[in-house]
């Protein structure tokens, strides 16, 4: 019996796939290193990626020219894609299946080579390329020889023997999903190599442990003192403690198990992870994760919660939060039909979804098991709150492992809304934001390709947008998707993970054909590979490194001498357009009818207001320019800044960075200095624009200086305006110190006067439009 057990259990270990799909590229997407359609949860791709010696050729599948027209290989004249197994598996490849064709003058003959870690290999050759659409249809191409593989699948097609250089090559559609290239073949988990280490409180007894081999802890281990390590499975007997300190971790391939009398205690920003999904954990013992909050300035301020253990209810893993105050989140009550509420419950169609009539919110007794996946929203106690401070949880219970499905849905009595779910990190380690959205975001799943974080500092308000009587501010809410990711409120940008512990909102996409489905998590999202530390929980200020290319980004604040703080991001990077594609690379911002105030860029045909762009990489020149837009509702004398917050890239590195203020004609250079200014209450959405020339922003005429503009204070509250070199004054705007508009004055004279009784202080803007076209504006005092 017990051989037959042992046979069952290995049998388990390993994915016995006979040459099915583990990756799939796309003949849409035409765009440098972009197109992975789909992937085994257990390797990384990249690609397709151009070499140096072609470029871009605009088309409908993916495309290239400037082929050599040489009849051998060019070396910089290639497409190339890569497989990369994760931690602990390695990769057995059968076929490939490729389609591709040529124009009429592109390149005739194609060679694939395959680069396993000892150089490039050919694996295919066609002296025939054709140039019919469709092209031909390699299926088959036999890779079974390429087996056992630990480390990075290279991939490269060279195309050559062109009639010209304008000839193209591209790759065609392989089947009615856009895919143009398909891999098959296997993952396989890595056995154990069988041999054994144990730990007796001060070494290894057969040296430390690795992924193949089995570590036993007979004494007490703190990561502190020692080292984070991995193994192919732990165990940790009675009397054993062990402790994964901060910023530390412990690997697991396959098995835990924690004996009767044993413990595992996980630092709030420590981690244990296990590769393999099908991996157990047999705890007769101890299991702990320790969390903290954030810094709480109040006892209400709510906390985004998930549970990384199976076992354990609200009140054991909450039991220091309010009672009362204790939340999940039923998107299908989610129904925004009747569109948002303010605090005296009136109702204002037409606006984003963020709340609505009050039943989606839903409180949990002490005594419900938290669902492993699911997120939590609730306060600290005010019994014994101290300001400010932060607090640990304790969860206690099985590490959760493997696939972890959590249902997600969409309520479709309007489309005005975000479809929003609030669900959680399931696992005792943190996972990477863009493997989960590689596994979730639609056409594989359900979801949009943003993630929110709750990052609150601004205070409850009885303006801010929501159901009840006092609400918190949307503004404080931190995104992250493809591009990067936005500063929330306590002034943390996500870096890419999402911590052991931590809650989040994700949106369903309308794009989906149906109003349910599944989000998936699994251990592949969790890899050590992916992962540079634990250390980020909203709202906690630890800065930690990004997950994201040195592509060319900048981010923008907005911020205001009464509170208020927006952040918005804008980069440029290969498979974004300049036009709106989804959330992953666009993010629209939420913008509640009664926020105090809002920054936002813009897309040309699309009415939504975005917090996180991304616009094509080729368009980054000193001729770009970024349109901004900008919203308030505060009504008293406030002082708002616009700053540069961080650049990245070789251009923006290198560029100054110009806005200009279209409502005052005013050109500054944000790389310098903050630009400060006032407004009227509104919505100005062509207010601001970025740029990266002075000469690109500023009014195309020789007369924009304020001082080719004359203001002469007459008596009873008349004001001569006066202009020379034979132009006149078509048209005057005065504006109070709020920027509020007070006049508009037509004209047709070099000198036109007018009264302005109106004002009620002596100090006001003028905007003053010539005739031929310059705009003029000037700060005067009237007497």
């Amino acid at each position: 019996m017990k051989n037959i057990t042992y046979l069952i259990a290995f049998l388990l270990t390993f994915n016995w796939g006979f040459g099915q799909e583990i990756a799939s590229f796309s003949s849409a997407q035409n765009s440098g290193c972009s197109g992975t359609i789909a992937s085994d949860a257990n390797i990384t791709t990249t690609g397709i990626c151009r070499g140096s010696g072609i470029v871009e050729n605009t088309g409908a599948t993916y495309n290239s020219r400037q082929w050599t027209t040489s009849g051998s290989i060019d070396a910089n004249d290639y497409l190339e894609w890569t497989l990369t197994p994760n931690s602990g598996y390695s990769i057995d490849l059968t076929t490939m299946d490729i389609t591709y064709d040529r124009s009429g003058n592109g390149p005739r003959m194609v060679d694939i080579q395959v680069d396993t870690g000892s150089g490039f290999v050919s694996v295919f050759t066609d002296s025939t390329v054709l140039d019919v659409a469709g092209g031909e249809d390699n299926n088959g191409i036999d890779l079974s020889s390429i087996t056992g593989i630990t480390g990075t699948i290279t991939f490269r097609l060279y195309a050559f023997n062109a009639s010209t250089a304008g000839g193209t090559f591209d790759i065609e559609e392989n089947t009615a999903t856009n895919k143009g290239i398909i891999i098959n073949g296997s993952v396989n988990t890595i056995p154990c190599s069988g041999s054994t280490t144990t730990w007796d409180g001060s070494s290894w007894d057969n040296g430390t442990p690795n992924l193949t081999t089995e570590a036993v802890l007979n004494a007490d281990y703190n990561t502190t003192d020692e080292v984070s390590f991995s193994a192919c499975s732990l165990t940790v007997n009675s009397g054993a403690i062990l402790n994964i300190a901060d910023n530390d971790y412990v690997e697991v391939h396959n098995d835990l198990t924690v004996n009767t009398g044993g413990e595992i205690i996980v630092q709030p920003y420590g981690a244990f992870i296990q590769n393999n999904d099908l991996g157990a954990v047999n705890n007769s013992g101890h299991i702990e994760v320790d969390k903290n909050t954030a810094i709480l300035n109040n006892w209400y301020e709510y906390t985004y919660w998930s549970s990384p253990v199976r076992n354990t209810t609200v009140e054991d893993a909450l039991s220091e939060s309010e009672v009362s105050r204790r939340f999940i989140f039923n998107a299908s009550e989610f129904n925004d039909a009747l569109a948002e509420t303010n605090n005296n419950n009136t109702y204002l169609p037409g606006q984003d979804g963020i709340d609505d009539e009050g039943n989606d919110w839903q409180w949990v007794s002490g005594t419900t098991p938290m669902t492993p996946g699911v997120g939590y929203a609730a306060t600290h106690s005010e019994i014994g709150y101290i300001s400010p401070s932060n607090y640990k949880y304790t969860f206690v219970g099985d590490f959760n492992n493997g696939e972890i499905s959590v249902p997600v849905s969409r309520n479709d009595v309007t489309s005005a809304d975000k479809n929003w779910n609030f669900i959680g990190n399931p696992y005792p380690s943190a996972i990477s934001i863009s493997a989960f959205l590689a596994q979730n975001m639609y056409p594989v799943g359900p979801l949009e390709g943003v993630v929110h974080f709750w990052s609150q500092n601004t205070n409850y308000s009885a303006t801010a947008n929501g159901n009840q009587a006092l609400n918190f501010d949307t503004n404080d809410y931190a995104y992250y998707n493809g591009m990067g990711g936005t500063q929330g409120g306590d002034g943390t940008i996500p870096n890419g993970f999402i911590p052991s512990g931590q809650g989040f909102f994700i949106s369903f996409s309308d794009s989906h054909p149906s109003s349910s489905g599944t989000v998936v998590f699994n251990n592949a999202m969790r890899s050590l590979s992916l992962l540079p530390d634990n250390s980020q929980f909203f709202k906690n200020t630890t800065k930690t490194k990004k997950e994201v290319s040195e592509a060319n980004k900048l981010w923008v604040n907005l911020t205001s001498d009464n509170g208020v703080f927006n952040q918005i991001l804008i980069g440029y990077v290969d498979g974004a357009t300049n036009g709106y594609d989804g959330s992953y690379y666009d993010a629209d911002k939420i913008v509640a009818p009664t926020a105090y105030a809002a920054l936002y860029s813009s897309i040309e045909d699309s009415d939504k207001k975005f917090v996180i762009q991304g616009k094509a990489a080729s368009s980054l020149n000193e001729e770009e320019t970024i349109a901004l837009g900008f919203k308030t509702n505060i009504d008293v004398p406030t002082l708002y800044t616009m700053s540069l917050a961080d650049i990245q890239g070789d251009f923006l590195s290198g560029s100054p960075v110009y806005l200009k203020d279209n409502l005052l004609n005013k050109v500054h250079d944000l790389s310098v200095s903050d630009y400060t200014f006032t407004s009227e209450v509104g919505e100005f959405n062509e207010r601001f624009v970025i740029g990266f020339s002075n000469s690109t922003l500023s009014t195309d005429t020789a007369l924009t200086e304020a001082s080719s503009l004359k203001i002469v204070a007459l008596d009873n509250d008349y004001v001569q305006f006066s202009t020379s070199n034979d132009l006149q004054i078509k048209s005057v705007a005065i504006y109070d110190i709020l920027g509020r508009v007070l006049y508009n004055f037509k004209g047709s004279n070099s000198s036109e006067t007018y009264k302005l009784s109106n004002l009620k202080s002596p100090v006001f803007l003028a905007k003053v439009e010539l005739s031929n076209g310059a705009i003029i504006s000037k700060k005067a005092v009237k007497k």
